[in-house]
């Protein structure tokens, strides 16, 4: 039987502010729309984004930078896929890098066939690339990652170390003859969510994907009047970004309460 919806209290330090963030166009996209078999083709391994889909990550670096986003966040979270990678980096990155500046690249100059000149780390929250918000493993050569050695060249200040849960060099994930059922991306989605609740950073995007975000944030909201739920579950388009609170009600987190005062007298 579902929760009645109901308002709600909760305690601030108990929540944390998520900014999820689907990938720009990549190649596999248009292909795809055009011919779903397309998907099963080795030319799109490890899609990276198309003209159009780095013009809609500038609209987005626009709108986060003047809603004030970017100066709030205290961490960006990328899924190590390539598409999601140039998203986040073009997003939340600093502005054009400079040779002899005493920080590395967040993206090399021309990275994943692009014309994009070096992004810069200066001044940036820091990066790091997770495998468990990729998007379904297996079959389609563009969820298949290309080597965490390449990846580190092409993107030196993204943090790849097996700090950042991605667990080998070469993708042992995906699977040629195997899709990932629906609810097995869903409980991935689930887990990576409780992995966010022990993150100490209160305000932290996600870069992802469209297949990880709706069966994730469909196992959420059933609490919800159904308008709630359909907002929180829908599909995202395209370098949409949608903000959510995480709410951490199991207690896996231990965020002190920094605002909280105890009113002790002082006498």
């Amino acid at each position: 039987m579902e929760a009645k919806p109901s308002q709600g209290l909760y305690p601030l330090h108990r929540c944390k502010t998520i900014h999820l963030v689907r990938h720009a166009q990549g190649v596999h996209n248009v292909e795809g729309e055009k011919n779903h078999d397309a998907y099963f083709s080795e030319d799109l391994f490890d899609a990276h984004l198309t003209p159009l889909g780095w013009q809609q990550v500038d609209n987005l670096r626009k709108h986060v930078k003047a809603s004030g986003i970017s100066n709030r966040i205290e961490l960006v979270v990328v899924s190590s896929l390539l598409r999601t990678l140039q998203t986040a980096v073009g997003t939340f990155g600093g502005e054009g890098y400079i040779d002899g500046v005493d920080a590395p690249p967040l993206m090399k100059a021309g990275a994943g066939g692009s014309d994009r000149p070096a992004i810069s780390s200066l001044n940036r929250t820091p990066f790091i690339a997770v495998e468990s918000c990729r998007e379904h493993l297996g079959v389609h050569p563009c969820d298949r990652r290309s080597s965490i050695t390449k990846y580190s060249e092409l993107f030196p200040a993204v943090d790849f170390s097996l700090a950042s849960l991605v667990e080998t060099d070469e993708d042992v994930l995906w699977k040629p003859d195997i899709r990932e059922e629906d609810k097995d991306i869903a409980a991935r989605g689930v887990k990576f969510m409780n992995w966010l609740s022990t993150r100490k950073e209160k305000e932290i995007a996600v870069v992802t994907h469209s297949g990880f975000l709706y069966h994730t944030l469909n196992s959420f909201g059933n609490d919800c009047v159904p308008s709630v739920k359909s907002e929180i579950s829908s599909h995202f388009a395209n370098c949409e970004l949608r903000s959510v609170v995480l709410v951490d009600k199991c207690m896996i987190g231990s965020d002190p309460p920094v605002t909280n005062y105890p009113g002790r007298s002082s006498e």
